[in-house]
């Protein structure tokens, strides 16, 4: 066999042996913040259009959220009930299926992944 259809053959491995990827789909969010959720917003990383999702949990509680997206990183943003806003930069939503939203008192925030 010639070198370029060894080189065409290892091509065509690595193409149909490669990882697959995940989508972001459905997941549930809780609120580990310090305050109820009045909005919770979501855009894709590196972009400025925000849209609302229906998820507003209160303090403590979770919310589930239909979702489905080719994309992995997404931003979220909330509307405290206290006033404060909280974001959240950087989110993997591929093949999660429960995140944490976390907020210390002095506003530095972290995602947990369940």
């Amino acid at each position: 066999m010639g070198k370029g259809y060894k080189t065409a053959a290892a091509l065509i491995l690595a193409t149909i042996a490669g990882p697959a990827f995940a989508d972001a789909g459905n997941f549930t969010v809780v609120n580990a913040t310090d305050a109820a959720i009045s909005q919770l917003s979501i855009r894709r990383t590196g972009t400025s259009d925000w849209k609302p999702l229906p998820a507003a949990p209160a303090q403590g509680a979770a919310s589930n959220v239909s979702f489905s997206d080719p994309d992995c990183a997404f931003d979220f943003k909330a509307t405290l009930a206290n006033g404060a806003t909280a974001q959240w930069s950087g989110v993997n939503l591929c093949g999660t299926s429960r995140l944490t939203l976390q907020r210390r008192p002095s506003g530095e925030t972290w995602v947990d992944y369940d």
